[in-house]
């Protein structure tokens, strides 16, 4: 009996202790970091670079693997500024308004770091967002294409 009672104090214990480790966002930081995805993803379909810019840290590196017919796979990367230039060249202006998907989902967060999937029209986008100075930015992007539609 003294068995069960300690054993049932230690699971009682460590669930204790996971509950505290795992903080809940606060309403504020949600909405926060929920805006910084947008502001990033239609910041590129609306072609505005300020809005780009101000979602991403500006060391923040975004990477594809893409892999050739061989199966030999490369990792390509861009950073803050390429972004930036290709929003303010009006890169995502092309896609058709009905297009534009920006499903926005916080997968996980704690204390000043979360992770985020954006869907978007023609791709998949997992972010790695940090608040950085008081403020929720982009600091890496792993990014896939969708398969393309015949």
């Amino acid at each position: 009996m003294y068995k069960l009672i300690v054993m049932t104090l230690c699971v009682m214990t460590m669930m204790a202790i996971n509950v505290n480790a795992q903080k809940t966002l606060s309403e504020a930081d949600a909405a926060a970091i929920k805006q910084t995805a947008l502001d990033y993803i239609e910041g590129w379909y609306e072609g505005n670079a300020e809005r780009m810019e101000r979602a991403l840290h500006p060391e923040l590196a975004k990477r594809i693997v893409m892999t050739d017919a061989r199966g030999r796979s490369r990792l390509d990367s861009m950073g803050a500024m390429t972004l930036v230039q290709g929003a303010k060249a009006g890169g995502g202006t092309r896609t058709p308004k009905e297009q534009q998907q920006k499903d926005v989902t916080i997968l996980d967060s704690f204390e000043n770091a979360a992770c985020v999937k954006v869907v978007a029209s023609d791709w998949v986008d997992y972010l790695q967002v940090a608040k950085f100075n008081g403020r929720w930015v982009i600091v890496n992007v792993l990014w896939e294409l969708k398969p393309r539609k015949n």
